[in-house]
């Protein structure tokens, strides 16, 4: 370390930053570039009476178990980072930083699908996992598999039953289409398009402890900007929720208003609410439906509703509003609640169902108890903030954000301690520190996960090979009876404006 050095006033500029998060004790070291004018960097990380040192040019790689060492040191405390650079003849000292180690852990692995950014085209699309401890990434199903010329594949919407891999699924459409379904140590391809439903099951969300799945059913399409940073809209122009059943193969509607988009299907922690996103619509019959929210889009706001579900009759009570977004000219998607059934966080935007597309949208996250919401202010960014989701200990959450670039995707993690504060975000930490400045993939989805997919990318391939077995259509359970209490549990925020 430099003995003789200048002094600047202020943290350096590091990617990924990680400058004063908080990150949890069993994950790998956070590799980073200093993005300083310097040809060569040194920095020491200390914790009590341990301290190294790191520096390739503007590289810090920092061994891991030198990490291991100053994470288990800094357990419910901090790490030091203090960092030189070399400028010409002199150094420069920065102001040192922390990277604060919570006491609580993280889940293992994550999964995500790995898509380049393209809208009407699907080439190479991968569904991976990456083990939080290592920097090491598998691939578990990847669609050049059964692509042909003549015949693409897309893939996507990966779920799991409790964060474990014994139970799961994933969608694929078109060539060789099909939901593939883990169900205990047999994988199965099913077919969710019954002559009496919109389309086959979309967005999955798998109750924690009956082998049920809750899908969306949907006609989407897609419209373009020629003058909008956003790009894109993603539309539905018509959705349905229903259950699939398993173990007897068959299918039941549980919300299906002529009137309303139902989409996003959330299960509670204890399996005994369905929340989902709701958006009114009334088809004009002088209109053709597609034009309408061509034109109308802006128009288009969901609200988050919830349905009591007892697990023994398997029946649906009525609907209940809990997040009026539509209210405050607002639009709520991607509902998801925590284990302790305390919280539901979800993603608010300016309108539509997509808010990956939309810079302006925000995490927000409701408290249960009080019906209090209010946006997650120390994870949202100036892009677009989407997919949350809860570790599997409730104590971190992870979104995919748009924040480095506004086209690319990235997982985010931040830390959510047990007084319901949420800290500084950073991003998943890669072995080469300019990992995402050359990656031409986005991560969607991510899924936290406490055990990897036990199956290869061959053996789902082959089984994605095989005909489709037909689910069957068992009927409607959809109660359309308003809850009395529709008009009492509103979307609260702690100003207006937010």
């Amino acid at each position: 370390m430099p003995q003789e050095y200048d002094t600047e006033a202020r943290p350096p500029r590091i990617m990924p930053d990680y400058t004063d998060v908080t990150m949890p004790p069993n994950i790998c070291p956070p590799n980073f570039t200093v993005h300083e004018v310097g040809r060569q960097t040194a920095v020491r990380l200390s914790a009590h009476d341990i301290s190294y040192t790191y520096g390739n040019n503007m590289n810090v790689e920092i061994d891991a178990n030198e990490w291991a060492a100053l994470t288990k040191a800094a357990r419910g405390g901090s790490i030091k980072v203090e960092v030189f650079v070399e400028e010409g003849q002199r150094w420069k000292s920065y102001q040192p930083f922390a990277i604060n180690i919570a006491t609580d852990d993280i889940d293992p692995y994550i999964s995500y699908r790995l898509i380049p950014p393209s809208y009407v085209a699907y080439s190479h699309m991968m569904l991976a996992q990456r083990n939080l401890a290592t920097y090491d990434e598998t691939i578990f199903y990847d669609n050049q598999a059964l692509t042909t010329k003549q015949a693409g594949q897309c893939v996507n919407c990966h779920s799991y039953q409790n964060y474990h891999t014994d139970h799961m699924l994933f969608h694929m459409r078109h060539n060789h289409a099909g939901t593939i379904i883990v169900d205990g140590g047999n994988i199965k391809k099913i077919n969710t398009k019954t002559d009496s439903t919109i389309s086959a099951g979309v967005y999955p969300s798998w109750h924690p402890t009956l082998n049920l799945v809750a899908f969306s059913t949907n006609h989407t399409g897609q419209t373009f900007h020629t003058k909008d940073i956003s790009k894109i809209e993603v539309q539905d122009t018509q959705s349905d929720i229903i259950i699939y059943d398993i173990d007897r193969n068959d299918i039941s509607t549980v919300a299906n208003d002529s009137n309303e988009l139902e989409v996003f299907p959330a299960w509670s922690a204890d399996g005994h609410t369905l929340y989902y996103c709701s958006a009114h619509f009334k088809h004009q019959a002088d209109s053709i439906v597609e034009d309408h929210f061509i034109t109308h889009y802006k128009d288009i706001k969901y609200n988050i509703y919830a349905k009591t579900f007892n697990p023994q009759t398997r029946q649906f009570g009525p609907r209940t509003l809990i997040v009026d977004a539509a209210a405050i000219g607002k639009s709520a998607t991607l509902p998801r609640i925590s284990p302790d059934g305390r919280y539901m966080i979800f993603a608010l935007g300016p309108w539509g169902c997509f808010h990956v597309w939309h810079p302006e949208s925000d995490i927000y996250i409701m408290d249960l108890d009080t019906h209090l919401a209010q946006p997650l202010a120390e994870i949202n960014s100036e892009r677009s903030d989407s997919y949350p989701s809860f570790s599997s200990n409730g104590r971190w959450i992870m979104t995919a954000s748009r924040r480095d670039d506004g086209n690319y995707t990235r997982p985010y993690i931040a830390y959510f301690d047990t007084n319901g504060h949420c800290h500084k975000p950073f991003e998943l930490p890669q072995r080469d520190p300019n990992h995402y400045q050359y990656l031409l993939y986005s991560y969607n989805r991510p899924e936290f996960m406490c055990e990897p997919v036990p199956y290869t990318a061959g053996q789902f391939a082959a089984e994605a090979l095989k005909p489709a077995t037909n689910a069957i259509y068992h009927g409607n359970k959809n109660i359309n009876a308003t809850n009395k209490h529709d008009e009492e549990r509103k979307f609260k925020t702690l100003s207006e404006t937010s």
